[in-house]
């Protein structure tokens, strides 16, 4: 009998490399929903409007938006742009902040990590601290580029599990240590979401859906990084990839009963 792995859509950055507009993602972020996870990565183009999104949700199992060197752009939340030099990718905004209402509308699980989990919270109607390094009360959550990239990838800060929560079942622990790798972060959350760990600042590393109808969770840290590795981004790849399975079979029971009414 052949294996069956969902499927599963990857943001990607659109990117200029050597003159050409590319749809980018690093390889950090596909190879755990393969190897973690057991879903198989889907790169998903940047399309913004030209993406046809039920056709997508219709297609796979699960979505997974990526970190990103850009952030979005400040005017999706109701705020001015504090610094002309802050890298920003309109293609990709333009994409994911729809897709994430409508697969949440669907019940498609969605996991978010860094850019991602800034995106999710805007598209629900949350804002964003542009700079945290300036904002008062709170630490400096970038990362040294003076440093190597492991050094810089390396624990920066614990993180404490709301009790109780989601993650902190999943995660098996109430507290554990994370790198930090982002500029900016969450200033007011979203309604709908509901915060499941917090930095020593106070500052939101992670959340969840308080009603979606499939899974929802997204991290501000980077556990995509050496994943195999830790058993915290391990038991989260793993959460994931369950969800996308209870989805793929969900959709599988759903074609089969036209037919077994038929018969």
């Amino acid at each position: 009998m052949k294996t069956v792995l969902p499927l599963v859509a990857v943001s990607t950055d659109l990117k200029n490399l050597a003159g050409h507009p590319t749809y980018a993602v690093a390889q950090k972020y596909a190879d755990p929903i393969l190897e973690l996870a057991g879903c198989l990565p889907l790169l998903l183009p940047s399309f913004g409007d030209r993406l046809p999104v039920e056709a997508l949700l219709d297609t796979v199992h699960g979505l997974l938006f990526t970190g990103s060197p850009s952030n979005i752009e400040p005017h999706h939340y109701g705020a001015t742009l504090d610094n002309p030099a802050s890298p920003a990718d309109p293609a990709r905004d333009a994409t994911t902040l729809p897709l994430i209402r409508a697969a949440i509308a669907r019940g498609v699980p969605v996991f978010g990590i860094c850019r991602g989990f800034q995106e999710i919270n805007v598209a629900l109607g949350g804002t964003l601290l542009q700079e945290v390094h300036n904002t008062a009360g709170y630490a400096d959550h970038r990362e040294d580029e003076t440093e190597s990239i492991a050094d810089q990838y390396g624990p920066a800060h614990p993180v404490t599990a709301v009790p109780g929560s989601l993650l902190e079942r999943v995660v098996g622990a109430s507290t554990w240590n994370v790198n930090s790798l982002h500029g900016q972060g969450i200033k007011t959350l979203a309604p709908d979401l509901l915060a499941q760990a917090h930095a020593p600042d106070g500052l939101i590393e992670a959340y969840v859906h308080r009603k979606a109808p499939g899974f929802l969770l997204a991290v501000q840290w980077h556990p995509e990084w050496q994943a195999a590795r830790n058993p915290v981004s391990r038991a989260i790849f793993a959460a994931f990839g369950d969800a996308c399975r209870e989805h793929a079979n969900r959709n599988r029971e759903r074609l089969r009963q036209p037919e077994s009414k038929a018969a």
